[in-house]
């Protein structure tokens, strides 16, 4: 073998190379991107929860209201919106258990509310 053949073999091994790392780099910024837009909308959703909790605690409440049992509702709310935020963060990543993760919060939320 010559040294140019020798050349032209390691520039198509390296071509290889920089092609898959171009399409890894390209899978990534992808996630990236998901991930994103799956965090702007759960804050969203939690800033929906907080405006109305701040309404409501701006008047005044008694024990037995309403307002104070909407609040609790809120509160239960942005509970399982906290779940919804673990689950859409995470939806990308295996779950090596016996149910997935959503049914296991599925589950907690039932087990609460009785």
């Amino acid at each position: 073998m010559t040294l140019n053949s020798i050349l032209i073999v390691l520039c198509c091994v390296l071509s290889l190379i920089v092609g898959v790392l171009l399409y890894k780099l390209y899978q990534f910024s992808l996630i990236i991107i998901d991930m994103e837009d799956s965090i702007e909308a759960c804050l969203d959703l939690l800033d929906k929860k907080y405006k109305s909790m701040y309404e409501i605690l701006q008047k005044p409440v008694f024990f037995d209201s309403v307002e104070v049992r909407q609040v609790l509702s809120d509160i239960r709310e942005c509970q399982n919106s906290i779940l919804i935020i673990a689950n859409t963060i995470t939806k990308n990543i295996g779950y090596q258990g016996g149910e997935t993760e959503e049914e296991d919060g599925k589950n907690r939320i039932e087990e609460k509310e009785e």
